[in-house]
C-alpha cells in the first residue's frame, strides 16, 4: 500500500512504522481517547463511536463506545478505507453501498447502516480513524457542522498522538506535558462547560446530557418534555429569543451566540451556545441540537493553560527543545531562544525562514518546509535532517515535528512545531543499525549452526528447562531439527533433557565454556559443539555453536580404509627397508612421460649407461622386462594410473649380465586436483632371494609328497637346513640395513664431534697463548654442537621408544604460555601466532621437557609448511573418549587433554600422512630434515599413555593433535634450574656416592658436588659402590649410572644398597632406558632418573631437590 492521491508520499511500511512509534497499539484504554470517542457519539447523536488503529492485518480499537469489541480483521473493517480519504469517509446507508453491502458487520452484528470516519494522522501518515456508527441510515450523511466537528475531533486525536510522541523525548518535557494532559483530562472528564440538549421542532426538550445537568443543575428526568425556553432568562423569553434562535438555526443552518442563562437554583451563568437543526433523510426538520459552554470555566481553563505553557517553555529550555511557528503566507519564523541556540544563530524572537533553510545540508533541503509547501499544507510532520551551525561549523542532526493548523474551511493557516538536537541518538542509532546489519548478515551467512538458549524454572526445579530464543539457518542443516525457535528442551527431547540441562547448565553456572563432539542421526552429520555463557549471567542464556566435522570424520574413515588396503604393501616396503632389500627408486612424471631414476635402478634394469638417469620414457625403461611379463606389467600400470593410489607388481628384468632377475615395483600414483594423473614415484624391491627360497621350498615340498612315508627324518633335516639358510640371509640383510643406518649416524655425529673437538682445541690453544678475548666464542660453539648431538640422541631414543621420561603433573596451558615467546621467535614475523588455552584445562602426567621439545618440533614443521607466511594456532582442550572413539584412535577410553597445532600451510596428501610417523621419512629437501621429528613425537606420546593424530588436506593446512591422559592430581610449577654458581649450597655433612664407569662423567659430577659443598665419594663399578655402602660412611644420596661393568648394573646395586640402607634416595643417570632400570614401567619409591647428556645446573638442582625431600 502506498499513499493515494491527496496525501504526501509514503509506503505501507512507513505507515506501519509510524503506527508502531506511537506506542498505542494493544495498550489499555485511556480517558483522553475514550472522552473523544464519547464526545463524537454525543455530537453526532450516534449510539456507537470508536478510535480505531489499523495494523498490518487487523483493526484495533484504542477507544470504543457501544461496539462491544476492540479487535477485528482488517479486511472487513471500515476504518482502513476511511483513513485513506483525506476528507474522511461517510456512508449514509451501508446496505446500499456496494463496498459494504455484503460485509458481515452490516449483514450481522452490530448491523451497521450509517458510518462516518475521519483519518487519524501520525507523522503525516494515516494510522487509523475516528468514527461514529449508527444502526439506522442517515440519508443526508453529515451536516457541514457535524462534518467539521468530527474532523476537529479527529484532529484533536491526531494532536494527542503527536503530543504523546513529542513528550516522550525528554523527562522534564514529559513531566510538564503530563501536568497539562492531566489538567485537560480533568476538564474533559468533568465536562462542566459542555451541555448538549436536543429538542423537537416545537422546542420541547428530548435529550439532556450529564454536562447539562452539571452546568444548569436540572436532571434529565426533570427536563424531558419541558420547553427549551425554561433555561432562558425572563427578559430573553419576553423578547421571544428562544423562538428566534430556532428560526435562525432552521433558516441559516446554525444560530450561535453568547448570553445569560438560568440555573435550577435561579442563578445565572454566561453561556456560549450554538444551535443547529436536525433533519431526517428527506430533509424534514425533526428537531434541534443545542451545545452550551460555560464561559466562566473556559476562562479558568485558559488561565491554567497559560500556566502550563509557561511550564512547557521552562521544560523546552532544560530539555533542549526549540519551538517555532510560521504563518502560511509569511516568511518569518516566530521562535524561542532554545530554537536559536539549537541552530547556532543569535537569540531573537523572529528569524527569516530563508536564514534557517540555508543552514540545512543540500542533500536534506527537500525535507524542510518551503513557502510553497506551507501555503499548500503539504508539510511532512516528522523529519530529520543535518545542518551546519554557523557559529562553530559543526554538523548536527536535528529532529523537527510540526503540524499544520487550518481554518474552518480547511485552509492552512500556520505551521507550528518543535525542534531538538538528536546527533548523539542518530549516531548511536546508525552504529547500532550497522552493527545489527553486520550481525544479522554474519548470523545468517555462516555455515556453522548457531543458537541461543535461555534457562527458566520449570516443574523439575530451578533452571531445569530452557527455550531456544534464537537460531540461524545453519542450525537446521547441522541438527536436522526445523523451526527450533520457541521450542523448549523438555518438549523437544524429554528423555535426554536432564543430561542436556546438566551439560549446558554447568556452562551457565560456572561461566566455563565446553566443547565436545556428537553425532546427529536426523541430519546424518557429526557435529563439534561449543557452548559459552552469554554475559551477564543474569540473562540465563548460553550460546551454542555447531560446526560440521562430518567431512573430517569421513576422511578419517576413508583414511582408515586406505590404510587397511595399503598396509600390506607398506609393511613389505618397511621390511625391505629394514633388510636392505631396496634395489632402486624412480619418479615418473606422467604428463610428460619422463622418468628420473637413480643409479641402482639403472643397474637393476640393465639400462644402457648412454641413456642417463633423467628424461627416460616408459618404452626405454621397460625394454629389458621379460617378454612374458610385459603384458601383465602394462595392465598393472594402466590400472594404477586410472585408479590412483598404491601400486605393487612383480616381474622379471634383464640386467647387464644378460640374466633375468625377479623384482617387485612398489609405488603410488598421485592425481592432480582436477583428477588427472600427475606423478608416479616408487621403489624396486629385490625378490630374487625370496623367489629362490620359494622355489626351493616348492621343490622340497614336492619331494616330501613323494617320500613322505620313507624319508620323514631326511625331510625334517633338509627343512631345518633351509630355515637356517633363510635366517642367515635375513640376518645378512638386517646387518646391511644397520650398517646403512650406522653410517648415516656416524656421519652426523662426526660433524658434531668435529665442531666440539675443534672448538675445544682452539680454546686450549688460545688459553695457552693468553688470548682470552676469543675464549667465549669457542665455548659457545662447542656447547652448541654438544647440544645438537644431545638432541639427535634424544630423537634416536624416541625413535627406538627407549628414551627415559621424567613425568610430572603438568599444567599444559602454563607450559605453552611459557614457550610462546620462544615459538614466536622461531617461526619468524611472517607467521601470526595464536594461542588459545581452554579455561579449566585438566593437568596431565608428562615429561614437560619432552613436551616442550615436541611442541617446538611441531611449530618448526608448521613454519616450514608456510614459507610465504600464514597463521599458526596452538589450542588446548579437554576431551572425553568413549569406547568407539578411543578404538578409532587406537587409545584407551577415558579423559584426555588435546593439544592442537594448526597451520594454514600447504597441507599433506593422504600418502604423506600415512608415512609421516615412519622413521627417517621426510618431505623436506636434502639436508633440511632427519625424518626423526614426528617419529620422536609419536614415541613420546605412546610412552606417555597418549596418541598423536594428523588432520590435513592439500591446500587447506594441517592440524597435529596430541592426546595426553588426564592426571587426577594438581600440576607442579615449572621452574628453571639455576646456574651451578647460584644453586643452593649443601647442608653440613651431606654426602653423595657417585658410581659411574666413565671417568670423565664421574669427574664432572664430583667437581659440581664439591663446588656446592657436598662430601663426594666415587666408585667405578657396582661392586665397588656396594662395598662403600657396607662401610660405616655417611651416605645421603646415591647417584649411579645404570649400565655398569662387572656383572652388576646400577639398578641391581641400588636394590642391594637399599637392603643395607632402607629409604636411601637414588638418582639414576643413563643414556637410554635400559630394561634393567624400569620394571613394568615403574621406578621404585624414592628413585629418580636423569637422561644423559644433561646440564650440570640441572643435576645440581635435582640433587638438592632429592635431599630436601628426604630431610627429616
Amino acid at each position: 500500500m502506498n499513499a493515494p492521491d491527496g496525501w504526501p508520499p509514503w509506503t505501507e511500511q512507513d505507515r506501519l512504522a509510524a503506527l508502531q512509534r506511537t506506542g498505542l497499539l494493544d495498550t489499555p484504554p485511556e480517558p483522553a481517547f475514550d472522552d473523544l470517542a464519547r464526545l463524537a457519539a454525543d455530537l453526532l447523536g450516534a449510539p456507537m463511536a470508536a478510535i480505531h488503529l489499523v495494523a498490518a492485518d487487523r483493526q484495533w480499537g484504542k477507544a470504543e463506545l457501544g461496539l462491544g469489541t476492540r479487535d477485528m480483521p482488517r479486511d472487513i473493517a471500515f476504518c482502513p478505507i476511511a483513513m485513506l480519504a483525506p476528507d474522511g469517509l461517510v456512508v449514509p446507508d451501508a446496505t446500499r453501498d456496494p463496498r459494504f453491502a455484503g460485509n458481515p458487520l452490516v449483514t450481522g452484528a452490530p448491523g451497521i447502516r450509517f458510518y462516518a470516519g475521519m483519518p487519524l494522522l501520525a507523522e503525516g501518515m494515516p494510522i487509523g480513524a475516528l468514527c461514529v456508527i449508527d444502526t439506522k441510515p442517515r440519508e443526508g450523511g453529515l451536516t457541514e457542522r457535524q462534518h467539521f466537528a468530527l474532523q476537529a475531533l479527529a484532529a484533536q486525536a491526531s494532536s494527542q498522538i503527536a503530543l504523546r510522541q513529542a513528550l516522550a523525548d525528554r523527562t522534564s518535557l514529559q513531566a510538564a506535558c503530563d501536568r497539562a494532559d492531566a489538567f485537560r483530562r480533568q476538564i474533559l472528564e468533568s465536562a462542566t462547560d459542555i451541555a448538549i440538549i436536543g429538542t423537537d421542532p416545537e422546542g420541547r426538550i428530548t435529550g439532556w446530557n450529564s454536562g447539562a445537568t452539571t452546568i444548569l443543575g436540572w436532571t434529565e428526568v426533570e427536563m424531558l418534555g419541558q420547553p427549551m425556553a425554561a433555561i432562558f432568562t425572563p427578559e430573553d423569553r419576553a423578547a421571544g429569543l428562544p423562538a428566534a434562535t430556532m428560526r435562525q438555526a432552521a433558516g441559516e443552518g446554525r444560530a450561535a451566540g453568547e448570553r445569560w442563562h438560568l440555573r435550577r437554583d435561579g442563578t445565572r451563568l454566561r453561556v456560549a451556545s450554538e444551535t443547529t437543526p436536525l433533519r431526517d433523510g428527506r430533509g424534514a426538520l425533526i428537531g434541534y441540537l443545542a451545545i452550551l459552554r460555560d464561559r466562566t470555566a473556559q476562562r479558568l481553563a485558559d488561565k491554567a493553560l497559560r500556566e502550563v505553557e509557561l511550564d512547557l517553555q521552562r521544560a523546552q529550555l532544560s530539555g533542549g527543545v526549540g519551538v517555532f511557528s510560521i504563518d502560511a503566507d509569511d516568511s518569518v519564523l516566530k521562535v524561542t531562544p532554545e530554537f536559536c541556540r539549537l541552530y547556532g544563530v543569535p537569540v531573537r524572537d523572529r528569524l527569516p525562514a530563508a536564514e534557517i533553510e540555508a543552514l540545512v545540508l543540500p542533500e536534506h533541503a527537500a525535507l524542510v518546509s518551503s513557502a510553497a509547501k506551507r501555503r499548500s499544507g503539504e508539510v511532512s510532520p516528522d523529519v530529520e535532517y543535518r545542518i551546519r551551525r554557523p557559529d562553530t561549523g559543526a554538523l548536527r542532526w536535528l529532529s523537527r515535528q510540526a503540524e499544520v493548523e487550518r481554518d474552518a474551511a480547511g485552509r492552512p493557516v500556520r505551521l507550528v512545531g518543535v525542534v531538538r538536537d538528536i546527533t548523539e541518538q542518530r549516531l548511536a542509532r546508525d552504529a547500532l543499525a550497522r552493527s545489527e546489519e553486520r550481525y544479522r548478515a554474519l548470523f545468517n551467512a555462516i555455515d556453522d549452526g548457531f543458537c541461543i538458549i535461555e534457562f527458566f524454572d520449570g516443574p523439575h526445579g530451578p533452571l531445569s528447562d530452557y527455550v531456544h530464543v534464537e537460531a540461524n539457518a545453519g542450525y537446521e542443516r547441522h541438527t536436522g531439527i526445523p523451526n527450533i525457535v520457541g521450542m523448549t528442551l523438555r518438549t523437544l527431547a524429554p528423555d535426554e533433557a536432564d543430561g542436556w540441562v546438566e551439560l549446558y547448565g554447568g556452562v551457565l553456572r560456572t561461566g566455563q565454556p565446553i566443547r565436545f563432539e556428537r553425532e546427529f542421526l536426523a541430519a546424518g552429520r557429526h557435529i563439534e559443539v561449543s557452548a559459552t555463557r552469554v554475559e551477564p549471567a543474569s540473562r540465563k542464556q548460553v550460546s551454542v555453536l555447531f560446526r560440521d566435522v562430518t567431512a573430517r570424520k569421513r576422511a578419517e574413515a576413508a583414511l582408515r580404509e586406505s590404510e587397511a588396503v595399503a598396509r600390506e604393501n607398506v609393511q613389505r616396503v618397511q621390511l625391505a627397508l629394514a633388510a636392505g632389500a631396496i634395489l632402486g627408486t624412480w619418479f615418473w612424471d606422467l604428463p610428460t612421460d619422463r622418468f628420473t631414476v637413480d643409479a641402482a635402478f639403472a643397474r637393476t634394469f640393465g639400462l644402457d649407461p648412454a641413456l642417463g638417469h633423467v628424461g627416460l620414457s616408459l618404452e626405454q625403461v621397460v625394454a629389458t622386462v621379460h617378454p612374458d611379463d610385459k603384458p601383465g606389467l602394462a595392465a598393472a600400470i594402466g590400472e594404477a594410473i586410472a585408479r590412483g593410489g598404491a601400486y605393487a607388481h612383480q616381474y622379471r628384468v634383464r640386467r647387464a649380465d644378460g640374466k633375468y632377475y625377479w623384482i617387485e615395483a612398489n609405488g603410488r600414483v598421485e592425481h592432480a586436483p582436477d583428477g588427472t594423473p600427475s606423478s608416479f614415484p616408487g621403489v624396486l624391491i629385490d625378490m630374487e632371494s625370496r623367489r629362490a627360497v620359494e622355489a626351493e621350498r616348492d621343490r622340497v615340498s614336492a619331494e616330501l609328497r613323494i617320500l613322505n612315508e620313507t624319508l620323514e627324518q631326511r625331510i625334517a633335516e633338509r627343512t631345518a637346513e633351509l630355515l637356517r639358510t633363510e635366517e642367515q640371509l635375513r640376518q645378512a640383510q638386517k646387518m646391511e640395513a644397520v650398517g646403512q643406518l650406522t653410517g648415516g649416524l656416524a656421519h652426523d655425529f662426526n660433524n658434531l664431534l668435529t665442531g666440539i673437538i675443534g672448538s675445544l682445541g682452539l680454546l686450549s690453544s688460545r688459553l695457552a697463548q693468553g688470548r682470552f678475548q676469543e675464549v667465549e666464542r669457542y665455548m659457545i660453539a662447542a656447547q652448541g654442537a654438544a647440544r645438537r648431538a644431545a638432541a639427535l640422541t634424544h630423537r634416536l631414543l624416541a625413535f627406538s621408544r627407549r628414551q627415559t621420561l621424567d613425568p610430572k603433573p603438568t599444567d599444559v596451558n602454563r607450559l605453552v604460555s611459557g614457550m610462546e615467546e620462544l615459538i614466536r621467535r622461531t617461526i619468524g614475523p611472517a607467521i601470526e601466532l595464536q594461542v588459545v588455552g581452554t579455561a579449566g584445562l585438566w593437568p596431565t602426567l608428562v615429561d614437560p621437557n619432552q613436551l616442550e621439545n615436541a611442541l617446538l618440533n611441531l611449530s618448526i614443521n608448521a613454519r616450514d609448511a608456510m614459507p610465504d607466511g600464514g597463521r599458526l594456532t596452538i589450542e588446548t582442550a579437554n576431551t572425553w573418549m568413549d569406547a568407539r572413539t578411543a578404538r578409532e584412535r587406537d587409545m584407551e577410553p577415558g579423559q584426555y587433554i588435546a593439544i592442537s597445532v594448526t597451520d594454514t600451510g600447504s597441507g599433506m596428501t593422504p600418502d604423506v600422512i600415512a608415512r609421516a610417523f615412519d622413521p627417517f621419512f621426510t618431505t623436506k629437501p636434502l639436508g633440511q630434515g632427519t625424518g626423526l621429528g614426528l617419529s620422536m613425537i609419536y614415541g613420546f606420546a605412546k610412552q606417555s599413555g597418549g596418541q598423536v593424530r594428523i588432520y590435513s588436506e592439500v591446500g587447506e593446512g594441517t592440524t597435529m593433535r596430541l592426546y595426553l591422559p588426564r592426571h587426577a592430581g594438581r600440576a607442579d610449577a615449572l621452574d628453571a634450574a639455576p646456574p651451578v654458581a647460584a644453586a643452593p649450597r649443601a647442608e653440613a655433612g651431606q654426602t653423595v656416592l657417585v658410581v659411574d664407569d666413565e671417568p670423565t662423567v664421574r669427574m664432572l659430577i664430583m667437581e659440581v658436588l664439591t663446588e656446592l659443598g657436598y662430601a663426594a665419594i666415587e666408585a667405578a663399578d657396582g661392586a665397588a659402590g656396594l662395598e662403600l655402602m657396607r662401610s660405616g660412611a655417611r651416605i645421603d644420596l646415591l647417584v649411579t649410572d645404570v649400565g655398569l661393568p662387572g656383572g652388576m648394573n646400577g639398578r641391581q646395586m641400588a636394590d642391594a644398597a637399599r637392603l643395607l640402607r632402607p629409604g636411601l634416595p637414588v638418582l639414576f643417570i643413563t643414556g637410554y632406558a635400559e630394561n634393567a632400570l624400569i620394571a613394568n614401567g615403574q621406578l621404585g619409591a624414592g628413585m629418580h632418573v636423569m637422561t644423559k647428556p644433561f646440564a650440570m645446573e640441572a643435576l645440581a638442582a635435582r640433587i638438592k631437590q632429592l635431599l630436601s625431600e628426604t630431610a627429616p
